[in-house]
């Protein structure tokens, strides 16, 4: 086991102790956050799947449980929902997650917040919707604080880096 594997658990029991006494958003945030660490820490399927289904409890259970909260507390909460179910995603496969990381973020694209946009178009990608990723694309290079190296490195985007669209897309953006 790592040290960093190490501090990530420490960590965990420090905060599982925090919650007994202090259950907050920011702090099931963090909780959830160290648990899809120790899914990209790990080399074992089912521990990842079981650390992802911790986060996702965690994270589902602070968005509902808690009615008055700041608007980037929730947006932030239901971003990193949305990561652990393509993380999801990416560990079987099953587009179902994908879905679900739309049916998440959809109503939340009225923020106009680029890591919403990157999600969705992911999102789309995964589900082969050509047309859906296209339009969040777009939506996502819109934004100042866009990453064009992201969209050319990661591995969802793949398939649609050959469409002329995106070709397009990400020359007018790269002048």
């Amino acid at each position: 086991m790592t040290n960093e594997t190490k501090d990530v658990i420490a960590r965990i029991g420090e905060t599982d102790q925090l919650y007994l006494s202090s259950d907050t958003p920011e702090l099931a945030l963090e909780r959830a956050d160290l648990r899809l660490q120790l899914v990209m820490l790990s080399h074992i399927r089912q521990e990842q799947l079981h650390f992802l289904q911790e986060a996702i409890v965690l994270l589902e259970q602070a968005r509902i449980a808690n009615d008055e909260m700041p608007l980037s507390l929730y947006l932030n909460l239901s971003l990193y929902l949305a990561k652990a179910y393509m993380m999801y995603f990416e560990l079987t496969k099953e587009q179902r997650f994908a879905l679900i990381t739309q049916q998440i973020l959809k109503p939340l694209a009225h923020n106009h917040h680029v890591d919403i946009y990157f999600f969705l178009a992911y999102a789309s990608t995964a589900k082969k919707e050509n047309a859906l990723t296209q339009h969040w694309l777009k939506k996502y290079v819109s934004c100042i604080d866009h990453d064009l190296a992201l969209l050319q490195e990661h591995s969802a985007f793949k398939l649609v880096r050959q469409e002329d669209w995106f070709k397009a897309l990400i020359r007018n953006k790269a002048h």
